[in-house]
């Protein structure tokens, strides 16, 4: 395999990997043995061309997942005024959740800031 840039083939193996359930299931699409495709994983350009293909697919996934939050929250909070008591308790209590959950993330994010805020400090003797 050639190091600089992926090769069509290599691209059409990634695109398997990304799109398959399985290792296997992805040679197979590609009309290559699996050892053929493992051994092209153990590569260090390989891998990471996949990698980065991997995380661009989750970094879109959570684009997608954040344009949907604020809908989301307003279906939670729009189901407080349902009909039916258990839809109105269970919504309050996933509401209340994340409301809690997002206090203490953002706490823990400002205690995390001031301790990289700290350490970058010059130390003095």
């Amino acid at each position: 395999m050639k190091k600089s840039g992926a090769s069509r083939k290599e691209q059409e193996a990634i695109a398997a990997l990304l799109s398959s359930p399985s290792i296997t299931a992805a040679a197979g699409k590609l009309g290559i043995s699996e050892l053929t495709l493992r051994r092209w994983l153990e590569e260090p350009a390989f891998a990471k061309a996949y990698r980065q293909a991997r995380a661009q697919i989750v970094e879109h996934a959570i684009g997608v997942l954040q344009q949907t939050t604020s809908r989301a929250v307003t279906t939670l909070f729009e189901a407080l005024g349902c009909d039916s008591p258990a839809t109105r308790v269970r919504a309050a209590s996933v509401l209340l959740e994340r409301s809690l959950k997002a206090v203490e993330l953002s706490e823990i994010m400002s205690r995390l800031d001031a301790l990289e805020a700290r350490q970058k400090e010059p130390r003095h003797a």
